[in-house]
């Protein structure tokens, strides 16, 4: 038996143990609903008011004032990470409220997010010149998703032979 031979076993355990280090873990949204939207809690606040939600989108606007900070999302359903869908169809707007100061620079247009919050009520407001009513979260947790990879939990490596191309 040569040295390689040798070898294999643990670079095969080695190697299992990288490749499940790099396997996405799902946000936890605990007990939250994930199955209430935007658009239907608009439609009917008092079906849905103070229940627990779990909602994702991208940031559109994010505003600091005086004692808490405020994100306009255009919301995405989750997918099996709880992470926002963004190449599914928008699910309809709602205004996201955290306590206290949050970063706009990394809470910035373009940033996906995942919310467990609770429906506080509805507000009136525009989109363009169109009028919209928009659902409000009061935040219980808050998720930031990570710019790179699309923000999508993926290895950071990966086998091949070959050339790669990334965009």
């Amino acid at each position: 038996m040569n040295r390689y031979t040798a070898l294999a076993p643990l670079l095969l355990i080695v190697s299992t143990l990288l490749m499940l280090m790099g396997c996405a873990t799902p946000y936890d949204i605990g007990a939250a609903d994930r199955q209430i939207t935007p658009e239907e809690t608009a439609r009917n606040i008092a079906a849905v008011q103070k229940r627990m939600v779990a909602w994702g989108g991208v940031i559109a606007t994010a505003k600091n004032l005086k004692d808490k900070t405020e994100l306009e999302v255009v919301g995405y359903p989750l997918d099996t990470n709880n992470r926002p869908d963004n190449d599914a169809k928008p699910i309809g707007r709602f205004f996201v409220i955290e306590s206290g100061y949050l970063e706009t620079a990394d809470y910035a247009p373009g940033r996906l997010i995942t919310v467990v919050g609770t429906v506080a009520e509805t507000r009136a407001g525009t989109v363009g010149e169109a009028k919209y009513v928009y659902p409000v979260v009061t935040v219980n947790k808050l998720h930031l998703w990570s710019r790179y990879n699309g923000g999508r939990s993926e290895p950071s490596f990966h086998f091949g032979v070959g050339v790669g191309i990334s965009r």
